[in-house]
């Protein structure tokens, strides 16, 4: 484990290889699991607010899921996840030409429609974050639908860390990317 400020990340998120491969597993993040994606409390807010410029690129039935259940509803445990149609896929999810789930979400902030890139939780995959009152854990998530992934990161030479790069910025900024990034090149990552 390594500690940096008020986090605990967990030494795979540094020794393991990944870089999504979106052609071969369509997207499986966005379609698959027991639950939405992860939200933080003002990313509830965020949803409702730009709903209006992300529901043109959502497909019939996660608007309908939408309009049923809310921009966001609670797992099991009471967290804030995105909504899921009919207890598969994201509400928030559309098909390419090429049937790859995509996030309406993304494709808004991509066409400049809104600032918001998409739930933090789903940029950061496949690590995963454990709020505690005084720090975050940060682990990685492993997933079988991610197996080409883990083949693609190690063709690539791409470990975790660097993958999920602008996903780590972007929550915890680039001073504390920057002393994770300082301790992995002194201690070696990947193996190498």
């Amino acid at each position: 484990m390594i500690i940096i400020e008020n986090t605990l990340i967990s030494d795979d998120i540094y020794l393991e290889m990944f870089v999504c491969d979106v052609p071969v597993c369509k997207g499986g993040c966005c379609i698959e699991g027991e639950a939405g994606a992860p939200l933080e409390e003002k990313e509830t807010i965020i949803l409702q607010e730009i709903f209006p410029v992300v529901r043109p690129f959502m497909i019939d039935e996660g608007i309908e899921t939408v309009d049923d259940v809310g921009f966001w509803t609670t797992d099991r445990q009471g967290e804030y996840v995105t909504p899921l149609v009919g207890g598969n896929q994201c509400a928030y999810v559309f098909y390419d030409g090429h049937g790859i789930a995509m996030c309406a979400i993304e494709k808004a902030h991509e066409q400049g429609l809104t600032d918001f890139q998409k739930p933090v939780s789903c940029h950061l995959y496949p690590v995963r974050i454990t709020s505690y009152p005084s720090y975050d854990a940060l682990n990685y998530h492993r997933w079988p639908i991610c197996n080409c992934a883990r083949k693609k990161g190690k063709q690539a030479g791409v470990s975790i860390y660097r993958f999920v790069k602008d996903a780590l910025i972007r929550k915890y900024g680039q001073d504390w990317y920057s002393q994770l990034d300082e301790y992995v090149r002194y201690v070696g990552e990947g193996g190498s």
